[in-house]
């Protein structure tokens, strides 16, 4: 149990220095994300997302805390992420708390679970605070995240890189 213990810290730790590639070594190929933005991601996606998020990051930091190995395969921990949300320049505090499936040293299972409306509040100012409860406003911050990896991912697929 002490490697998925390692496997977690080596992640959050990569994470911390917006090292995608170290991130992207802790998942197997055939990773299964989930979160309240992106929703559900599997293998390349999931690991381009983190790419774009490091790629893309301003201002950041994160802390990790509690990592708690509930059996042989699952284990639970905190994380904090401090940026400024690109698309508005407002500065986010999201705090979120992951949930993790591992085998043979790799995160094969990962979800985050963190409250949609208080990010969007943070992320998009006073229509944030008035309208991120809603499910219209919700939706739309899903389907523009899935737009810019889909974006995101096409363009590294041509080779010319990011933006």
């Amino acid at each position: 149990m002490e490697i998925n213990k390692e496997v977690i810290n080596r992640f959050y730790t990569a994470f911390q220095k917006l090292d995608y590639k170290g991130m992207q070594d802790c998942y197997s190929d055939n990773i299964i994300f989930n979160d309240p933005v992106f929703g559900l991601l599997h293998g390349n996606e999931a690991k381009a997302m983190w790419e774009m998020l490091c790629k893309n990051a301003k201002d950041f930091s994160l802390s990790f805390s509690d990592i708690e190995l509930i059996d042989n395969e699952y284990a639970t921990c905190k994380w904090v992420a401090s940026y400024t949300f690109s698309r508005t320049g407002r500065k986010v505090v999201n705090h979120i708390k992951a949930f993790m499936r591992l085998q043979d040293g790799k995160i094969i299972e990962h979800s985050d679970g963190f409250r949609l409306s208080t990010w969007i509040a943070q992320a998009l100012g006073w229509k944030g605070v008035l309208f991120g409860w809603m499910g219209f406003m919700k939706r739309a911050v899903q389907k523009n995240a899935k737009k810019n990896l889909r974006m995101f991912m096409e363009k590294k697929d041509a080779g010319s890189g990011p933006a």
